[in-house]
């Protein structure tokens, strides 16, 4: 399989990690969607990353599809999420919103490397938007008691939250007081310190575009 993508996409770490702690090999094409547009294309009409490209040619997009599809083929003996019931939805929805709180620190920083003027009222409300995510994770995580969400084991929720606090971390230092999320600080550094995190990781890297 190829994964497409660079590392400092949280999203793109995301997946790598998971197929790492399944034990799937792959090849990896650190393609920007700025310079390498027309060669992600090629694979993915949006020029959108992760791309997973199948052995047989097939292309996943979107990272929630490419991890449903790994879940299907790898996580029959230790799975990374519970297949059905509360626990499921719960992971999922822990999972929808450290995505989605990644996806606005995407967004901070288009809003400053390619604009000429930051729009005030979307960076505010972006960084609001972070906050409020980050105080319902850490009510979660730190009512939980556990070494990871849901019990002793890693799953998605974990490495969703931890490709997500890098990253939100990374594109604005001041988004993420660890000394105020001192659950999320633990849960981020007790993550980053597996192996797979240790290899599968890259500063993060703002944007160049060939031309606005």
């Amino acid at each position: 399989m190829i994964l497409i993508g660079q590392y400092d996409s949280p999203f793109v770490r995301r997946v790598a990690i998971a197929m790492r702690l399944y034990g799937m090999g792959f090849e990896h094409r650190p393609w920007s969607v700025f310079r390498d547009a027309d060669e992600i294309a090629a694979f993915n009409p949006l020029s959108r990353v992760p791309t997973l490209v199948l052995d047989d040619g097939e292309a996943l997009i979107e990272s929630a599809a490419i991890l449903d599809y790994l879940d299907e083929i790898g996580g029959v003996t230790n799975p990374l999420i519970a297949r059905s019931g509360p626990d499921r939805r719960k992971a999922l929805k822990v999972c929808a919103l450290a995505t989605g709180m990644a996806d606005k620190g995407v967004s901070l920083v288009y809003e400053r490397v390619l604009r000429s003027q930051e729009s005030e009222i979307w960076v505010e409300r972006c960084r609001v938007q972070i906050g409020r995510v980050l105080d319902v994770l850490e009510a979660d995580i730190a009512a939980r008691g556990t070494p990871f969400w849901f019990g002793d084991a890693i799953g998605h929720a974990d490495i969703a939250v931890a490709c997500a606090l890098r990253f939100v971390s990374e594109a604005d230092p001041s988004l993420f007081d660890r000394r105020h999320y001192p659950a999320l600080a633990a849960l981020s550094a007790r993550c980053e310190a597996l192996a797979p995190f240790q290899e599968i990781v890259q500063p993060l890297s703002p944007p160049k575009p060939k031309a606005l």
